[in-house]
């Protein structure tokens, strides 16, 4: 296997290569970082490249790999963390370049879990600031761009970690999603995206995340892989306000559980927002297509969403104010929405009003197992396309185009985004699986049967070979 080949090989099947001794992490290690330097210049995918730990990391567990053969699930696999994460001894910058040098002591609960699974760390990816855009271009930093056509966004704000998985310069990301902030670059870029349940991730060490609405997962290549990162960061973390109980068996083996008849809803319609463009209505359309053929009862239908926008608007934007950077070392977007947010009792009230209406929404899937949605409303905007408009236009833009994720960051259900084709840019075409909550195994065996009806790991990105 050339080394190509070996930057695409899904991350599961890596550990499997250093169990056999077929390769050690130190030659894995080798070829990522050979791969970023040569090509992350162009997609501006990591921020910070923590190269000599990693190969320091890697050294180390290719010593102990001589002796030992116990060993962690993803023992010697490279992997990238977001930049809105803390890994102690790195830079964490949410995307502000004031913040360069802000470098931590201590790790994120999610770091905790990867370190232990085994995973070599090969830096931190890109982001929007504060994670606030659907693209991830922030000042001070070149902006990150689609592996598939460099003229596009990757989204954001988890950007660089999808397209550092799609081009090959990590096996496998963590990232984060607090309004479609996984599932929308797992869109642009063609990976896999799942926007766990709440309480089924921790945010450890930090608490209560506006109001649940944001939670880390996994960006792969495959579902099995998304699957068996979600398997290793979930779990309970000591004074978490939010958890779930242990599923009974884990999500990769969900994989290959065989799935009897599911009842599933689909929509391309989000009012009063908008309707799918023809490239993302299509996309779903030949899903639900083929989740009859497969066997699953269809019908087009949707819970109303509608209730939800001006208070999930108010909750997302409060996200700016409680990171505590001053107004003018901040992007106009993001001084705009901190202009906006409002007094203690509005916010209160608004992540009631959130939680009304999502109680209605969640009341749907008494008799639906699962809802398909497109990711986003329409095809992905190319880099600098709205760099010229108002704070105001913007975030109507954003609102619009965004409009089927944060449903699910509202409600705590868990989504998956998977890739179905292209569009006429050579940009992938994704749709989203919205589960019962709690109902990550549903949509896992769901997605892997897609995946196997509609085989996408042969693709690559003609830049990255």
């Amino acid at each position: 296997m050339n080394e190509t080949d070996l930057a695409f090989t899904p991350a599961l099947d890596l550990a499997q290569l250093i169990r056999r001794r077929e390769i050690s992490p130190v030659e894995l290690v080798n070829i990522y970082l050979a791969r970023i330097e040569r090509l992350n210049p162009q997609l501006g995918s990591y921020f910070t490249v923590t190269a000599d730990l990693a190969i320091a990391d890697a050294k180390a567990k290719t010593e102990f790999l001589a002796t030992n053969s116990q060993l962690p699930p993803f023992f010697g696999v490279p992997i990238s963390i977001k930049d809105l994460n803390a890994v102690a001894g790195v830079p964490c910058t949410y995307g502000n370049p004031a913040l360069i040098n802000n470098i931590l002591n201590y790790d994120d609960g999610v770091v905790t879990r990867i370190k232990q699974a085994g995973f070599v760390i090969l830096g931190k990816t890109a982001t929007s600031e504060l994670g606030s855009f659907p693209y991830s271009e922030p000042a001070g930093f070149p902006p990150a761009r689609n592996p598939w056509n460099l003229d596009y966004t990757p989204g954001g704000s988890s950007g660089g970690a999808a397209a550092a998985v799609a081009a090959g310069l990590c096996a496998i990301a963590q990232g984060s999603d607090g309004g479609g902030s996984i599932r929308g670059p797992a869109a642009c870029c063609g990976v896999v995206g799942i926007k766990p349940s709440r309480g089924r991730v921790t945010n450890a060490p930090v608490g209560d995340r506006l109001a649940g609405i944001a939670t880390n997962g996994p960006l792969a290549r495959t579902v099995a892989d998304a699957a068996a990162l979600l398997d290793t960061i979930s779990g309970y973390f000591l004074g978490d306000p939010y958890w779930l109980p242990e599923p009974q068996s884990s999500f990769l083996a969900a994989t290959e559980k065989p799935l009897g008849e599911l009842q599933i809803a689909y929509t391309t319609i989000i009012p009063p927002l908008g309707t799918a463009d023809a490239n993302c209505e299509q996309g779903v359309l030949q899903t639900v297509k083929l989740l009859e053929q497969l066997g699953h009862k269809i019908e087009q239908k949707s819970p109303d969403f509608s209730g939800l926008i001006e208070p999930f608007q108010i909750v997302w934007q409060a996200g700016v104010g409680a990171a505590g950077i001053p107004a003018p070392a901040l992007q106009p977007f993001n001084q705009f929405l901190l202009a906006r947010s409002g007094s203690a009792a509005e916010y209160l009230k608004a992540v009631a009003q959130m939680q009304m209406v999502s109680r209605q929404i969640i009341g749907f899937f008494h008799n639906v197992d699962v809802l398909v949605l497109p990711v986003y409303l329409h095809i992905p905007i190319k880099v600098g396309e709205w760099a010229d408009l108002s704070p105001e236009e913007t975030f109507q833009n954003i609102i619009n185009w965004i409009a089927p994720c944060p449903v699910a960051n509202a409600t705590g259900q868990p989504a998956i985004a998977i890739p179905v084709g292209f569009d006429s840019n050579g940009v992938p075409i994704s749709v989203q699986l919205i589960g019962k909550p709690g109902g990550e195994e549903t949509l896992i065996s769901l997605a892997a049967q897609l995946e196997a009806a509609n085989p996408w790991l042969q693709h690559r990105p003609g830049m990255a070979v």
